[in-house]
């Protein structure tokens, strides 16, 4: 298989298309449901703190044994019973608000529960790539994946955008339920059957956690990236915990404005992707993982700038160039760590690594809210962009400053015993 075959693999053409579905619709509903919080139902920055938390706490509640039951399970099966409930979950908001009976405590709810299938989702996704186009083509796979989530960070809010003041906000979380039922049909149809998960007995939940997490802690490398991916996720929650209600109610930007800028990550995620695999060949992927971020995620320092007027301007340009190296970095260390971990493993790996880097996630949510409340807006988004900015700090004073690749063979031995 070379390179750029993969779209003549029928299998990951199916999860490819399941994929664009789930994405466009997450990425309207990441802007729809907050603008329905703070729109319609008026709610303060700390209610914005918890909505954001909710969408993430269960990464931290449940993401540890969620890793020992998908490696016990058939991983399509996992993803096709979190893209139903989340389709039914979702539902459930447009047609309350239809009934005229929505309420803030029940669009936490849905958020809460959706996070909890979107746990087994994304730690299944991640450990069924390997097994359904083969390690050697992960960079490939991941390269392509990412563009489809950088596309939809383009057309999702922007579309949100647009929706919330033509049909209203709750309206526009119908489509954010339609791209997971359209999602869950197109993985039905892939044909690849995963060899059948051991029905014999297991070892005790807490010990199968513990090999996970120590595999994942044994490797220098995965730590420092663990480290970097977790704290920017703690500040880029905090931020996103108050961007919103920043937007509309200091800068004065409309509903539509807010969906360009926010696109504007989208747009430099796409020019990631497309570049990643040329510039992580020519830098070495273990330098894209620390020189990239280096130099893009500083771009988010000019959020807190923004404003109706050439300032906008600036501030589209610095989310581009955020999401332009998010995107190069995430292919760069997830190819990275599904390349060296046994697959039965990979569901352990992938939840110790997703709890820890997404549970700080409501932790930075509840801090945003928090200082939303205390230094107002304008000071809570400073203090989110400056401290995202420190994330790569992990990575830099780490053994990957000194390599220009890294190993792509699974590893073997105690850790992985």
């Amino acid at each position: 298989m070379h390179r750029g075959s993969l779209f003549r693999h029928a299998d990951f053409r199916r999860l490819f298309a399941g994929d664009t579905a789930s994405q466009f619709g997450t990425y309207v509903g990441n802007t729809a449901v907050p603008l329905l919080a703070a729109v319609t139902l008026a709610a303060t920055p700390f209610q914005m703190g918890l909505l954001t938390a909710a969408e993430t706490a269960a990464f931290l509640l449940i993401g540890l044994p969620a890793g020992v039951w998908v490696d016990r399970l058939s991983r399509r099966r996992v993803m096709l019973t979190a893209d139903f409930t989340r389709f039914a979950l979702l539902l459930t908001v447009p047609l309350a608000w239809w009934a005229g009976v929505l309420t803030f405590a029940q669009l936490l709810a849905v958020v809460l529960f959706a996070g909890m299938a979107t746990v087994f989702f994304d730690i299944a996704y991640q450990s069924y790539l390997p097994s359904l186009v083969g390690r050697e083509h992960l960079l490939e796979g991941n390269t392509k994946l990412q563009a489809v989530q950088s596309t939809a960070q383009i057309a999702g809010p922007s579309a949100a955008g647009v929706l919330v003041q033509l049909v209203t906000a709750a309206s526009t979380v119908l489509v954010t339920s339609l791209g997971f039922l359209t999602s869950a049909l197109c993985l039905l149809r892939i044909r690849m059957r995963e060899a059948e998960p051991d029905r014999g007995s297991h070892p005790p939940l807490l010990r199968q956690i513990g090999e996970g997490l120590r595999f994942v802690f044994s490797d220098s490398p995965l730590r420092a990236i663990v480290g970097t991916t977790s704290t920017a996720n703690f500040f880029n929650a905090a931020l996103a915990a108050v961007l919103v209600l920043f937007l509309t109610r200091v800068a004065g930007l409309p509903p539509a404005a807010i969906g360009v800028l926010l696109a504007a990550g989208g747009a430099g995620g796409i020019l990631g992707a497309l570049c990643s695999g040329a510039l992580t060949r020519r830098i070495g992927q273990a330098r894209a993982i620390w020189l990239v971020p280096l130099f893009t995620l500083p771009g988010h320092l000019l959020l807190p700038l923004t404003a109706p007027d050439w300032r906008f301007g600036l501030a589209v340009l610095g989310e581009a160039a955020a999401g332009f190296g998010i995107i190069v970095y995430n292919v760069a260390q997830v190819s990275y760590r599904q390349a060296i971990c046994p697959d039965r493993l990979l569901g352990r790996m992938n939840a110790s690594v997703r709890c820890v880097v997404w549970g700080t996630m409501p932790l930075g949510g509840l801090l945003g809210g928090g200082l939303g409340e205390w230094l107002g807006l304008t000071g809570a988004i400073w203090v989110a962009v400056a401290g995202e900015t420190t994330a790569v700090v992990w990575v830099l004073w780490s053994p990957l400053r000194r390599m220009r690749d890294l190993p792509t063979e699974a590893k073997t031995g105690s850790g992985a015993a």
